[in-house]
């Protein structure tokens, strides 16, 4: 195992602590337990927007916080959902008087974790509505999941829920906001390599040279299936295919497109998996109004991308155009 970490025990910590050196301007981490805030939290008024998982996955939760996007995050150990202790803070923490929305994805530890958190939050007088985000087609059911996981769905909802609170929706109006663009979204990933968890010490599966595995977790969990390793267009279409006749997308769609890497995949490829996307798309008469392309929901250094459609209407693309001042993603600011 060849890492840029010092002890494996520690990596979490001393990656939040980085993190907060390098973005001061924007956010505050707190330790023991550990949850990172936006330094202008609670905005008064606004509805606090708060989410969470497992570390690994970086941008994803703590690099989505600013003005835009979330509120706060809880990361929890790597591939290891956080807990209440973490959740219950800093839910309180971002409540301006509106109450509080938790995006969660839909993996058994976040789902119970989060649940508990708002009950505790809630004790306190905090009102709390939570949506569990289940995007990915690749399986119903896994050892990590009750139904299908969340996956690269969430990135496009933590900037449109973001929004949709600055712009003063109230909180029953973002959750049912949040679980409209669940409804919309679907996603499919694959894999060229595992990854390594640092506490492991070695991958989480095996993958020959010749090798890949379609419809992949986030966490490394098994896919749909292995194959023998194709082209890129070839990869791409058995990813489009999957997402298109899930919803299913329908000619005449406008859509968000996002094309994701896993961590270790160049930009290069990315965008050749993008353009082959856009062009499958175009012949199932599908039209992307909006995309995204790059690293924004990781798994460590898996080599690997995925593939998210949104369905588009006017009140989901004024939201994703809105102004968005984070670390990992930013515009309009």
């Amino acid at each position: 195992m060849k890492k840029l970490i010092n002890d494996p025990e520690h990596v979490v910590n001393e990656s939040i602590e980085g993190f907060a050196a390098a973005h001061t301007d924007r956010v505050t981490a707190h330790y023991d337990p550990t949850w990172v805030v936006r330094n202008d939290a609670p905005v008064p008024g606004k509805v606090g927007i708060v989410s969470g998982g497992g570390s690994g996955h970086e941008p994803l939760h703590a690099g989505f916080i600013g003005p835009g996007m979330l509120d706060a995050a809880c990361p929890g150990e790597v591939f290891t959902s956080p807990v209440p202790d973490q959740m219950q803070p800093a839910t309180k923490a971002v409540d301006g008087g509106a109450g509080v929305l938790h995006i969660v994805k839909n993996y058994t530890g976040d789902v119970a974790n989060f649940e508990m958190a708002a009950e505790l939050a809630e004790a306190e007088g905090t009102r709390v509505r939570s949506v569990v985000l289940d995007d990915d087609v690749a399986v119903q059911d896994s050892s990590f999941t009750a139904g299908r996981r969340g996956v690269g769905g969430t990135v496009l909802a933590e900037k449109i829920l973001g929004a949709a609170a600055d712009k003063g929706y109230d909180l029953d109006q973002c959750a049912d906001l949040l679980q409209r663009v669940n409804n919309q979204v679907r996603s499919m990933g694959m894999a060229l390599t595992p990854c390594t968890v640092p506490q492991a010490g070695e991958p989480t599966f095996q993958l020959e040279d010749n090798e890949m595995e379609i419809g992949i977790g986030i966490h490394g969990e098994p896919g749909r299936e292995r194959l023998p390793l194709e082209s890129a267009d070839e990869i791409t279409q058995r990813l489009v295919n999957a997402v298109v006749e899930d919803l299913p997308f329908r000619r005449g769609d406008d859509v968000l497109l996002f094309v994701n890497g896993m961590g270790g995949t160049p930009l290069m490829e990315l965008y050749i998996v993008y353009r082959a996307a856009e062009r499958l798309l175009a012949d199932h008469g599908i039209t992307v109004t909006r995309n995204l392309v790059g690293d924004y929901i990781t798994s460590l250094e898996m080599a690997g991308a995925s593939v998210t459609l949104l369905k588009m209407d006017d009140e989901l693309t004024q939201l994703w155009d809105a102004p968005v001042n984070t670390p990992g993603l930013r515009w309009g600011m």
